[in-house]
């Protein structure tokens, strides 16, 4: 909708094809419906917010509309948008119709001719679209269909399979900001349970921290997701390592400050059994996988716990593992790691470099990002980038 509508309004006639009944619908879902449509911060903080191999690619797609530009460019369509926690973007209303409308009304407006049909492939020689049993002929083509995340929204790798037969060479599609299956009975016991200010870490089979940030989880009934997984999903590779979550359910306190704080509740529950003193530390949902883990019985009472059981009570809050066996797939990935290849398109314009007039935009091209509004602004960025070029040549 970007690129269509950037292209139009620089006076080119667009027709944007859509196989789906309405525009959009993926966005309707981003941000569990809320929509975190950009980052307000600078293009370099973007870039460093890329997990892909070649962040510096998008460059000048961020410097020709960058995050600020979203900001003004919604605003303008009257969505009044506020920033939240991590300078991330909402509209203020919660509602991510309200960007997808406004998207809509504006490629409207702008002339755009939309076409309800699937296109089957593209044709160079001359440059064409084909859908089924029709062929519409193109200056300019822009692929941008997005990858394989949420099929059902319409993203099968279609703009995959079009660039492979135009000899476009694809980095392996993978799902990236994804939850975790977990290959314990005690993920699905916790279900639901939402964690907020832990630090978590994941860890490899050599006992190596390959990960670790403080924020927000969630446990799912097959395992694990919230913000902190999403985001270590993407440099955690199943096929060459095993690893174990662990999280610091106490971040802010010390070992020795723990304890202390353990001393002081089990003074107030002194008669109390070790299960019941926990109440004011800790998630209720989460105590008695805390007591099991920690080796001390449930009904042993406070006023007769040892020093080495509260250090074994400590040791497991700070550090509370699970094992992890393997990503969530394409049907629950937020977005695609992977796709068409960054050496085969021109940054500055967002063009093949192989067949002349033909551009890319989006998840479909092989630059993927961390949670926090960064793959819709590179979605926009790139959109807006390959919409102007190919009407201006990126003049």
């Amino acid at each position: 909708m970007m690129a269509a509508g950037t292209a139009a309004r620089l006076g080119g006639t667009v027709c944007l094809f859509e196989k789906n009944k309405i525009l959009g619908k993926k966005l309707l879902i981003t941000g569990k419906g809320r929509c975190n449509v950009t980052n307000f911060c600078d293009v370099n903080n973007v870039i460093e917010n890329i997990t892909s191999s070649n962040p510096r690619f998008m460059y000048g797609a961020l410097n020709a509309f960058g995050c600020y530009d979203t900001y003004a460019f919604f605003e303008k369509l009257g969505v009044e948008l506020k920033t939240e926690r991590g300078n991330r973007v909402f509209p203020k209303s919660d509602r991510a119709a309200d960007i997808r409308n406004a998207l809509e009304k504006y490629i409207k407006s702008a002339g755009v001719t939309i076409v309800n049909e699937q296109v089957v492939s593209v044709k160079t020689d001359p440059l064409c679209v084909l859908t089924d049993g029709k062929c519409y002929n193109a200056d300019a083509v822009i692929i941008a269909t997005g990858g394989l995340s949420y099929p059902a929204t319409g993203s099968t790798g279609d703009g995959f399979r079009f660039a492979r037969e135009l000899s476009h060479r694809l980095v392996k599609p993978e799902p990236a900001l994804v939850s975790l299956i977990g290959s314990q009975e005690i993920c699905a016991g916790l279900a639901g349970l939402s964690l907020k200010n832990v630090c978590v870490s994941f860890i490899n089979e050599s006992r190596k921290t390959v990960f670790s940030q403080f924020g927000e989880m969630l446990f799912t009934h097959s395992g694990v997701s919230g913000p902190v997984v999403l985001t270590a999903s993407s440099v955690l590779d199943f096929s060459k390592h095993k690893y174990k979550i662990c999280i610091d359910l106490k971040p802010a306190l010390s070992e020795s400050e723990l304890d202390a704080r353990i001393l002081r509740d089990f003074k107030k529950y002194s008669n109390k059994d070790f299960i019941n003193s926990l109440v004011d530390l800790l998630p209720r949902k989460i105590i008695p996988v805390i007591v099991e883990k920690s080796g001390i019985d449930m009904r042993q009472k406070v006023n007769n716990i040892l020093k080495s059981q509260r250090r074994a009570l400590v040791d497991t809050i700070k550090s509370f593992e699970l094992d992890m066996s393997r990503k969530s797939g394409f049907d629950e990935a937020i977005i695609t790691a992977g796709g068409i290849d960054t050496a085969d398109i021109n940054p500055k314009t967002m063009e093949s470099l192989h067949v002349k007039g033909l551009y890319f935009a989006g998840e479909v091209v092989d630059v993927s990002a961390n949670t926090g509004g960064y793959n819709l602004q590179i979605a926009f960025s790139s959109g807006y980038l390959a919409g102007k070029s190919c009407v201006v040549g990126g003049k």
